[in-house]
């Protein structure tokens, strides 16, 4: 299975790569800087530019029609309402979901063609509320309502696509906005029952499941890996 994950040079995207490859499958990364011992084919890339992404997805479509999608790339800059930089919202809403849409809508004509396929959207806990996320929150907001349209959309075509939506988790890009030991770490953690940070392996078992043929008859699904936090109660 050759499987195409944007934001893949390291986190979750990195692990996804990391642990397909090792299932025998072929992993194609998208992202800004090529990282070192990449287990499949990589092109750097700027995903925040329009023109350069539809070059590198060319190159990819290339060397043959790819079998999966993980949208994983994202950025996130925090502010309260009040105090958000509009041209904060344009950047956020243009990486997280035009990326998405753009990358999904060059793949999926080798996967109608091949009656099968797999499109999986890595969203987040923040978009059921999280003070400071209005940019990221919304735009994974987006994603989420994507994934339920394009499942519909799909639905008989053997293309399934579903969410993964983790809580805090051990990556560089949270760690950008909630540095550790920082009051900030400690309000996420009283938010989560099980009283720690996702691991990005942890987030990638549940991406390589819904990958696979066993996930098969679900789509339209947010799967949340957040250790309890979106537990109304918690």
């Amino acid at each position: 299975m050759r499987v195409l994950i944007t934001g893949a040079s390291k986190g979750i995207g990195r692990t996804v790569a990391d642990r397909l490859a090792a299932e025998g499958h072929h992993p194609i990364g998208l992202a800004r800087s090529a990282p070192e011992g990449f287990p499949g084919s990589f092109h750097a890339v700027d995903l925040g530019d329009v023109a350069a992404t539809a070059r590198a997805l060319d190159e990819v479509l290339a060397a043959g029609p790819v079998d999966a999608v993980v949208n994983n790339v994202g950025t996130a800059t925090l502010a309260p309402l009040g105090e958000i930089d509009l041209d904060d919202v344009s950047r956020a809403f243009d990486l997280n979901f035009r990326t998405a849409i753009q990358v999904t809508q060059a793949a999926l004509p080798g996967m109608r063609a091949a009656g099968r396929g797999r499109i999986v959207n890595v969203t987040s806990l923040v978009t059921l509320g999280t003070p400071n996320r209005t940019t990221y929150g919304g735009a994974k907001a987006a994603l989420e309502t994507a994934t339920g349209v394009w499942a519909a959309e799909l639905g008989t075509t053997g293309i399934t696509v579903n969410a993964v939506a983790p809580g805090p988790t051990e990556t560089e890009l949270f760690r950008r906005g909630t540095p550790a030991g920082s009051d900030r770490e400690t309000w996420f953690l009283s938010k989560i029952p099980a009283g720690r940070l996702g691991r990005p392996a942890e987030i990638a078992h549940a991406i390589c499941f819904l990958l696979s043929d066993d996930a098969s008859y679900i789509t339209g699904q947010i799967l949340r890996v957040d250790g309890g936090g979106s537990i109304p109660a918690a």
